[in-house]
């Protein structure tokens, strides 16, 4: 019997212990000062919802609209070839069929029915391109101010704790991306305390990160950085394919592949595919260039001035002046078994060489 009592007072020993930590650390929590809690309808709260909200610019290619994306996969018709889009990296094989004229009426068909996601992740069953459009109309158009904040990314997982003050109960909450984390903070309610378990991550538009340890600095890095890029928030699907250009990639691509050929040439509107059929172009590393078809070699210079999307090449080949100008890099496409350097002034002039190197 004694060995019974011994027993049950190391019990209630035990669970007055485990009691008494689960309060000290609900007391701790509740005692964290209020510049680290996340508040309902806040505006610490408002500029997490916007950063990490459902950013519908990716696929402008698609629906021309900014507020809403179409939840992949999709199938659609673009200038007449069937093209199934599992991923949003699959856009680029739509942008590739576009791209093979600049100065054509280009046509995209979506099959419907397909799902739209809003910036708060809700959906919408779309049954044609009529409610397409009628959706569209409560987005803001191009390149207006609009709900999402685009130039920084929260990087995960993100940790979260809650401690329900009626409840008293205490728990935690891993989120592990956009959408977990914009409905959780959509949905903290007025008797939960709320807070971040630092440090946290960001990620700016230029790739670089930063650290973030506290909520008023999660905060001042959001407002700082809210407007400090292009969010391209426009219908020109073209403007930034040369984002990841440089000097030195342009060079190492032309320099490294033999033998590249002309299989775009417009100058003045006029076409001249053909104009340098079976000719071959060598770049080489000190800015000289050659040209041989047949049993004839000519020879000429290139060189580069810019950066990123205003990277300038300027192609000068005296015998044949089809070639010549200071063209602007349009975008590299480089992937196995295929590369093409596209060069345009506006739409009338327009220089593409192509190469079967790796």
């Amino acid at each position: 019997m004694k060995k019974t009592f011994n027993i049950f007072i190391i019990c209630l020993v035990c669970l007055s212990l485990s009691l008494s930590s689960c309060r000290k650390e609900e007391t701790e929590f509740i005692d964290t000062p209020n510049e680290d809690i996340i508040e309902p309808q806040s505006t610490t709260a408002d500029l997490m919802l916007r950063t990490s909200s459902n950013d519908g610019s990716n696929d402008n290619i698609l629906d021309i609209a900014n507020c809403f994306s179409i939840k992949l996969p999709v199938t659609v018709i673009a200038n007449s070839i069937n093209v199934e889009l599992n991923t949003s990296n699959d856009l680029t094989l739509v942008e590739s069929i576009f791209d093979e004229e600049y100065d054509d009426i280009n046509t995209l068909d979506i099959s419907f029915p397909i799902t739209v996601i809003r910036p708060d992740f809700t959906e919408v069953l779309v049954n044609s391109e009529v409610e397409l459009l009628s959706i569209s109309q409560d987005c803001n158009g191009e390149n207006e101010p609009d709900y999402d904040i685009e130039c920084l990314d929260f990087t995960y997982p993100i940790s979260a704790s809650i401690f329900n003050t009626i409840t008293e109960d205490l728990s935690n909450e891993a989120l592990t991306n956009d959408k977990e984390l914009y409905e959780f903070v959509k949905t903290i309610a007025s008797e939960e305390i709320v807070s971040i378990d630092f440090p946290i991550e960001v990620k700016l538009f230029d790739n670089s990160t930063l650290e973030i340890n506290s909520i008023p600095q999660l905060r001042a890095t959001i407002e700082n950085y809210r407007n400090s890029c292009d969010e391209d928030d426009d219908y020109d699907y073209d403007d930034d394919d040369c984002n990841h250009c440089t000097q030195v990639l342009v060079a190492d691509i032309l320099t490294s592949c033999q033998d590249w050929y002309v299989d775009k040439l417009k100058r003045e509107s006029t076409d001249y595919n053909s104009a340098y059929e079976g000719y071959n172009f060598n770049f080489f590393e000190d800015g000289s260039l050659s040209v041989y078809w047949n049993t004839t070699t000519v020879y000429g210079t290139w060189s580069m001035q810019g950066t990123e999307n205003n990277i300038i090449v300027t192609i000068d080949v005296p015998a044949l002046p089809l070639c010549n100008n200071s063209w602007e890099l349009q975008e590299i496409n480089n992937t196995v078994g295929l590369a093409k350097v596209d060069f345009v002034l506006t739409t009338s002039d327009r220089l593409r060489y192509r190469n079967t190197c790796e």
